[in-house]
């Protein structure tokens, strides 16, 4: 199914939280069943029970308060579900886990969902600005350095510095999938002493039941699993904070050279008819703007204390789905954005002249390296660079009037020094190359 900005939202409402603990008891009982530990009768039961939409989450949220987290109500209510179907069964549930195993496998669950979401936008995204680099290759636009133009650069390898990024990302998001999405099972204090000799063998097929893998030992207050998490869609954000930057900034009046999709109503001002804000790079910036605090306040949980935390756990509850929302939905956004993305060639072209070809000096001042020598050369471009300036004139017409660059190169050495395609370095083969790492 391909991703939509609410499913990122979804992932952590109520109704879902409330599934994810409630799909680890019905695992943990069918687990346990199948390793002698509980009756073969029992997990039926449980696993019937076992429905968000049996639940009220505010009644759930208001016990909470007084409990401590979440999980010691929802077990009692199921346990009580439970009991109406079968007394029997009731006696099992929950059996040898601790609240945070129920929490914390719950929210491993809904990162497993949320890091599929992600590979799909960003597989989308890498897609898109793959097709852009290529087509672009050979578009030539003013770099800019210090908010200041330096010298021709093209499109494609804009896009193509994206790209590499978020290729980047792809690799750690599937890096840390198989350290992230581990089970949490250890019971009281993660020793699973209440299962006796048979802890280890549960927690293999409970781990094998919720399809996660299977980590040495539980990790109550190790939090370097949920820590990588935030980390990794903090860089994410920044990197898509980056793209809309560049591309808002492209965008402004005075630039002109990208712009967003534009359809009736999208962008507009509530006073300014003629206003064509960038909507989707406020969203982006807004999202990249906020995550970083709300990684630091994961990268500070995890300082633990002993065998469970005391404030330390329960400040991740709501900053991680916080940071996993506001991140999904930007690399959202941003898919919208590259493939609607306009793109005006000709004012690229025009904001190349905005110099009076002052942007084409380093080129100019590299070849007459070739025969004056580097700091000649520097010298001379420049003393032509304010004579052109002064006199209002083409930097070009100017060296075409110095006898001491006449005496090396010909005019037409001199004008070919002012086209923008014949600077690029080896701009095509970077795009080359990322282009073909992608598709590796």
């Amino acid at each position: 199914m391909k991703p939509s900005s609410s499913m990122y939202s979804d992932l952590f409402s109520e109704h879902d939280t409330l599934q994810g603990m409630l799909d680890f008891e019905a695992a943990l009982a069918r687990a346990e069943s199948a390793t002698g530990v509980i009756p073969k009768s029992a997990p039926g039961p449980i696993a019937i029970c076992c429905k968000a939409d049996l639940f009220d989450p505010k009644t759930i949220a208001g016990a909470a308060v007084n409990a401590g987290n979440p999980a010691i109500p929802l077990v009692k209510l199921l346990t009580e579900e439970v009991k109406e179907i079968d007394p029997e069964a009731a006696r099992y549930v929950h059996w040898g886990a601790t609240s945070q195993d129920v929490i914390d496998t719950g929210l491993i669950l809904q990162l497993r969902r949320a890091f599929d979401l992600i590979d799909h936008d960003l597989a989308e995204l890498c897609t898109l600005l793959a097709k852009l680099a290529f087509a672009h290759a050979n578009t030539p636009i003013a770099a800019r350095t210090w908010m200041q133009q330096a010298i021709p650069i093209t499109l494609g390898l804009k896009f193509a510095g994206w790209l590499d990024a978020l290729h980047r990302h792809q690799t750690r998001f599937t890096c840390s999938r198989e350290r992230v999405l581990a089970l949490q099972f250890g019971g009281a204090a993660g020793s699973l002493a209440a299962l006796g000799d048979k802890g280890l063998q549960v927690s293999v097929a409970l781990a094998a039941d919720l399809k996660l893998s299977l980590p040495d030992l539980p990790w109550h207050t190790e939090r370097d699993r949920v820590a990588e998490v935030a980390t990794l869609f903090g860089l994410l954000a920044g990197t898509l904070g980056k793209i809309a930057r560049d591309i808002s900034l492209m965008a402004q009046t005075e630039v002109a050279e990208l712009a967003e999709p534009a359809a009736p109503g999208r962008g507009g001002s509530s006073t300014l008819p003629h206003k064509r804000n960038p909507v989707n790079c406020a969203a982006i910036l807004s999202a990249a703007t906020r995550v970083p605090g709300l990684v630091g306040t994961m990268l500070s949980s995890m300082v633990q204390e002993h065998e469970r935390a005391l404030g330390g756990w329960q400040a991740e509850w709501e900053t991680l789905p916080q940071i996993v929302c506001l991140t999904g939905n930007a690399l959202h956004q941003a898919v919208g954005l590259i493939k609607g993305l306009e793109m005006d060639t000709e004012r690229m072209s025009v904001n190349l002249e905005a110099t009076h070809g002052l942007i084409y000096a380093e080129s100019a001042s590299m070849l007459l390296a070739t025969r004056l020598g580097k700091a000649a050369a520097h010298d001379l471009l420049e003393k032509a660079s304010r004579k052109a300036s002064k006199e209002r004139k083409h930097p070009r017409d100017v060296l075409f009037e110095d006898p001491t660059v006449r005496a090396h190169f010909s005019n037409a050495d001199i004008a070919k020094l002012f086209d923008p395609l014949s600077y690029l370095g080896v701009s095509g083969e970077f795009i080359t190359r990322t282009i073909k790492t992608l598709e590796d």
